[in-house]
């Protein structure tokens, strides 16, 4: 998922070691896929800003490896039914991958808009500054012609005198 940065767009490709790509988008926001690897060895993966040379972008990626354990041991070969405490566990244990899942989209929340925020912060602060400049050349502006109001304004010498 892209979290700041132009228009949260980023090119995205995945290849295996053969060097096959399994994965490839183009200007995504966000963008799931599961896969599960047949061939061991080193896989590839790349994000790419190229199109967007002007806006840096931060993203957030997360990678799940393998296959979650089981919560209580043998429970693949068992043939009676769980008790109430195993039944509870494992409820216990869903609920709690389900506030994991939802802590992360939340951290992901804040820093979109923290950043944004950020940004505003900078814009209300040049307009500030350029407003109070503004303020200061209007006042002064002000002042002098006020002043021209009331001074004296002197005959030229080089007219007829009486």
């Amino acid at each position: 998922q892209v979290i700041t940065g132009g228009h949260y767009d980023i090119d995205c490709y995945m290849e295996d070691p053969n060097g096959k790509t399994i994965y490839k988008e183009t200007k995504k926001q966000y963008d799931s896929f599961p896969h599960r690897t047949e061939v061991k060895g080193v896989y590839t993966f790349c994000f790419s800003n190229e199109f967007s040379t002007f806006s840096h972008k931060t993203i957030y990626f997360d990678f799940q490896v393998g296959d979650e354990p089981p919560i209580l041991p043998d429970m693949s070969n068992r043939v009676t039914a769980l008790t109430q405490m195993e039944s509870a566990c494992i409820t216990i244990h869903e609920a709690l991958n389900a506030v994991i899942e939802s802590q992360t989209h939340y951290r992901l929340r804040e820093a979109q808009d923290r950043s944004r925020a950020e940004d505003l912060n900078g814009r209300v602060s040049y307009w500030s500054v350029g407003e109070t400049l503004i303020l200061f050349v209007v006042s002064i502006g002000q002042v002098m012609l006020l002043k021209s109001f009331f001074t004296e304004k002197r005959p030229g010498s080089g007219g007829a005198g009486t």
